[in-house]
Parts: structure tokens; sequence; C-alpha cells
């Protein structure tokens, strides 16, 4: 079973960085490229050298404060139910919980939350899950003796897309960006070569001058085959973008806030577009709402402190004009990880718990 990994203070704490080392963050969140040698781009955009962006990157990566660099798959178009959940489990002893919760494979991000609802995680199962995920929630209710399970599935997404802004302060934070529409969230067709290929690239990559070299020798076709396919899927809309994850406390945001917002039904699809356009929102959806839970729309904001996750949200209730919401706070970190597809992981547990 899962341990229960809760931070620590020590493994929390924020390492320094200079001007290049976030520079190269900030570029290696949003600007890895889908290239025989993306380094080279990095670099180029950096001002530096090849050989110093790969110890520079490797550095960081040894000091834990890049998570991994990755392919990111999108869990919807792969057919995946997920959802957001909110329980409420014994609060003196919430980690009995979460240690339940973390065994699940699908299970990717899992907070305590200062609300009454005090066990938040997402969860993920397989297109072909024989429990599906309203059978998997119930296992785990059951296994947890949670008193209250509240789903939250997305409605609508408006922004998922963690990339922290490690150059700027909290204007840039607070500053908006241009508006999308909502993202189609419906599950797109792939075959078992996109899944060849999602298996063999997902997880931390090397940080080496050609990390797909490995890859493409695993699925006996040249790397530039594989390039080609893989931008096919990000068009495709399987797999969102390759990018560097960071731990968030040790690149130095130390808070993050899920602030919760009554937005009138019939204001949601003029006012959560702008709300997501703020570059310290990393996601922003509209989920359902109930008697005792009148918010529509959920965005996450984060920030070097609370204060700057405060000055987020209060930006966006400026802009908005909406007023009415809730800020809840993460007290514990319990899982954070990628999600991995296509495993024997979910069956194994299924047999197990089903």
């Amino acid at each position: 079973m899962a341990s229960v990994k809760a931070r620590s203070r020590r493994d929390g704490a924020a390492v320094p960085l200079d001007d290049l080392d976030r520079r190269l963050l900030n570029l290696m969140q949003g600007s890895f490229p889908l290239v025989p040698r993306p380094y080279d781009s990095v670099a180029a955009a950096a001002g530096i050298s090849q050989d110093e962006t790969l110890a520079r990157v490797g550095r960081l990566v040894d000091e834990r404060i890049i998570r991994e660099i990755t392919p990111i798959y999108d869990t919807r178009a792969l057919g995946y139910q997920s959802m957001l959940v909110a329980a409420k489990v014994d609060p003196e002893y919430p980690h009995r919980a979460a240690h339940v919760v973390n065994a699940h494979p699908g299970v990717s991000h899992n907070y305590l939350r200062d609300h009454d609802f005090n066990l938040w995680f997402t969860i993920a199962t397989e297109p072909d899950s024989r429990l599906g995920l309203q059978g998997t929630l119930e296992v785990l209710q059951r296994e947890t003796g949670a008193e209250s399970v509240r789903q939250l599935p997305t409605l609508k997404l408006f922004k998922i897309r963690m990339d922290l802004e490690m150059e700027g302060g909290t204007d840039a934070l607070a500053a908006a960006v241009d508006a999308v529409p909502p993202a189609e969230t419906e599950p797109q067709p792939y075959d078992e070569r996109d899944v060849a290929i999602i298996r063999a690239t997902q997880g931390p990559q090397p940080v080496v001058p050609e990390p797909y070299e490995g890859p493409a020798r695993e699925l006996g076709m040249p790397v530039e085959a594989l390039l080609e396919h893989m931008q096919g899927m990000v068009e495709r809309r399987l797999l969102r973008r390759v990018a560097a994850i960071l731990f968030h406390r040790r690149a130095g945001f130390s808070a993050n806030g899920m602030g919760v917002w009554k937005v009138p039904e019939d204001r949601i699809m003029d006012l959560a577009p702008r709300m997501a356009a703020v570059r310290g929102i990393s996601h922003c959806y509209q989920r359902p709402t109930y008697e005792d839970w009148p918010y529509s729309v959920f965005t996450m904001a984060h920030g070097r402190s609370k204060e700057e996750c405060d000055a987020i949200l209060d930006g966006i209730a400026d802009m908005t004009g909406i007023d009415e919401r809730s800020t809840l706070y993460s007290s514990t970190e319990y899982k954070k990880v990628r999600l991995l597809y296509f495993t024997d992981d979910f069956k194994r547990w299924e047999a197990e718990h089903g």
C-alpha cells in the first residue's frame, strides 16, 4: 500500500536561486520543444551554451527544485474518468484516510485543507475500469470511514496549466493575459501505437542532449518519427506539452489557495475565462453546486506566501465584482505525482479492493 508522504519542513524549504536559474525554470515550464535536441532551443532562449543549460537543469533536478521533466498527457482525452473529491474524514487522524486514498494509482494529488471537508484529492480510473469512478469512490469511502464525500466533477474546463512565474513579482502573478474559451474535455480516438508511445515516454526524462533517443530505441523507430507522432498527438489533444514540473515550495512558492467563487449561472461563461487568464491561476473549472456548497467556479492560486495568493484572488474579485468566495489553503501535501497511463496498477488495485 502506498505510504503517506506528508511534506516535511526540511524538504519544503525554498532553495536560493539566481536570475539565470529562474529564467531557465520559466523556459523549462513553458518552452521545452518537441525537437531532437530541445536543450539547444532552451539554451538559445536563455542566452547561454547547451552545456551550461544541461548542467544547471541537472543541478535543479538534483536539488529537487525540478520534480521531473515529462510529457503531460491529457487524462480526459485518453478516456479516463477523473474527478476532484472532497471528503470529510476523521480530523484527529486524517493521515489514516490519506494512506488509503494514496494507495489508488489514479490519485495524483491529495491535500489536507482547512475546511470541514478536509481531505481533497483528484482521482482517475481507466476507460475499461470494472468498478468505474463511482464504484471506486464507494470503496474509498468505505475503507477511509469518511463521513461524507462530495463529488466535484469538471463541468467546464477553463484552464489547466501548472506554470509558476519565477521571474516576476506579485504584480506579474496577478496580471491577466488573453482569455481563452473553455477547453474540450471529450475523449479522443487513439490506437495501440499511441498507447505504446505513451508508455515509452511518460515519466521523468533524463537530462541529456537527446532525451527522446531512449524511447525511440525502445519503440524501434527513428527519433524524428517519434517526435512527428508526438506532435500529431498534440494536435489531436492527447498530449498537452512537454514541460518541467517543479517542487513548489523548494522553488519558493510556499502557498496554494483554492479560491472557490459563487458565480451566478448566467455569468460563468463571461467571468470564468477572465479568472482563468490571471497568470497566478493554474487551474480554473466550473463544478457542480450543492445546498451546502454554493461555489460554482474553482481557481487555484499559487504564491510565495498566503498573502500573495490572497492578492491574486483579491485582484480577481476586483476585476469581476464577485465577492462571495471562500479560500481553502492546504496544510499538508499527502501526494503529488504525475499520473501514469496504461499500467497494470489499476487492475491490481481493483482486484485487491473491488
